[in-house]
């Protein structure tokens, strides 16, 4: 359920790179809001600003210019440290490459986080990470390293490690990129289930529409500006669309 709350403010978010003697502008006074409970995908082709803007909203870069708030806190005049203790609590990553560490357990790499939490005790973390990895469905795998695990079941481990801090806000990066198209499906599934029944926002980026369509709202880029923002009125259930596919055998 989408509240009044702004769990983002983005206002003229401007980033320019100095490359040699020539000043790159990459994003051009980008700004948006985003709600508490939303699920909005960020689209835009290769130079569009998109990636440049993710690294903005995950806090693993500031502004040339403008005010970003996460939160209800102004991340443009937080020093380093203040960003990754406010990326730690407020933001769960999802990465294209799931980014798992590959010789540790399941269990392990969801706890994490956590270990960068001094309030939580390794019983407690434990718990948590359990918790984590329930609500994407992979009980019983917690002891598996994620060479024993296929790429749907690794991007749930990196799932479950981005839900574990509780954070506001899930940032998600072509999440979708490295798997098959029934794959991403039930990873779109899953990310419906989080948004619709656990409430949790959703800031997902990708270059394909038909991932975009299971989101509530759609910010396009172009050359480092907003040219479309649109509430999406007909969202796509992923899990009818899967139930739709042909059996895995034939496909």
């Amino acid at each position: 359920m989408i509240t009044n709350k702004k769990i983002l403010e983005l206002k003229q978010i401007k980033r320019d790179f100095v490359m040699g003697t020539e000043i790159v502008r990459a994003l051009k006074g980008v700004s948006f809001d985003v709600y508490a409970g939303e699920f909005i995908t960020i689209m835009g082709s290769s130079g569009s600003g998109k990636t440049t803007l993710l690294n903005i909203l995950g806090c693993l870069d500031k502004p040339t210019s403008g005010d970003y708030l996460l939160d209800g806190v102004n991340v443009s005049k937080m020093s380093r440290n203040e960003l990754a203790r406010l990326r730690n609590n407020k933001i769960g990553f999802v990465f294209q490459s799931y980014n798992l560490l590959p010789r540790t357990s399941a269990l392990e790499n969801v706890e994490l986080p956590l270990f960068y939490n001094a309030k939580y005790n390794a019983h407690e973390r434990k718990e948590r990470s359990m918790n984590a990895l329930r609500e994407v469905k992979l009980e019983g795998r917690e002891g598996h390293a994620p060479n024993q695990l296929s790429g749907g079941q690794q991007q749930r481990v990196a799932i479950a490690r981005a839900l574990v801090n509780q954070p506001v806000m899930i940032l998600a990066d072509e999440a979708t990129g490295n798997l098959d198209t029934r794959t991403s499906y039930e990873i779109m599934a899953l990310m419906q289930d989080l948004n619709q029944q656990e409430g949790k926002t959703i800031v997902f980026v990708t270059h394909e529409p038909d991932i975009a369509a299971f989101s509530n709202r759609t910010v396009m880029l172009r050359d480092g500006k907003v040219v479309r923002d649109t509430i999406n009125e007909n969202v796509r259930s992923a899990r009818e669309v899967l139930a739709a596919l042909p059996p895995a055998d034939d496909y």
